[in-house]
């Protein structure tokens, strides 16, 4: 059973993180890019990127789930806390920098079902945070977008090289 959580846990932040580092490293030939040429790429991520998100929170359940079955004296359990940590760390980043740009990507989008409501966070965020009020700030939400990528891919690496090591360790135990 012990075997299963890890294997799913190492598995489902892997997914997380090829996400994340998929944007990153976009990101220098998507600085090149105009206005409209951006943002006509911008909006081919949504929905296929939405489901696939999903594994980034299943990944923080499966880590904590990992982290009960693992005793706390070991290097395992610190290994693996480090992991959970990192995940909850990339996931805070899109959720306080990445989710409320999406507002201003997804405004001329028609979408419905889980990404339309998805979605709808950020529009409801509109307020507090202006994203998609201007389209003259395109290039300040370009690279808050864009950074905030490449911030949550170096999390999600780190995330995983730690859950790794604390399957490794604890094989090793």
């Amino acid at each position: 059973m012990l075997l299963i959580v890890q294997v799913v846990t190492v598995f489902l932040a892997s997914i997380a993180m090829s996400l994340a580092l998929a944007h990153a490293l976009e990101f220098p030939g998507k600085l090149r890019l105009s206005k409209e040429n951006y943002i006509a790429t911008q909006t081919i991520y949504y929905p296929g990127f939405t489901i696939g998100g999903i594994a980034e929170g299943l990944s923080m359940v499966a880590a904590l789930i990992l982290i009960v079955f693992t005793p706390t004296h070991t290097q395992a359990f610190w290994w693996t806390l480090a992991g959970l940590i990192r995940l909850v760390a990339m996931h805070v980043v899109y959720w306080t920098l990445t989710h409320p740009v999406n507002k201003f990507w997804t405004k001329d989008l028609n979408l419905k079902g889980v990404s339309g409501g998805f979605f709808d966070v950020g529009r409801r965020m509109e307020a507090t945070e202006g994203a998609g009020n201007s389209g003259e700030n395109w290039v300040s939400f370009r690279n808050r977008w864009e950074y905030s990528h490449v911030f949550r891919a170096a999390l999600s690496a780190t995330a995983l090289l730690s859950l790794i090591v604390a399957v490794a360790v604890r094989g090793n135990g």
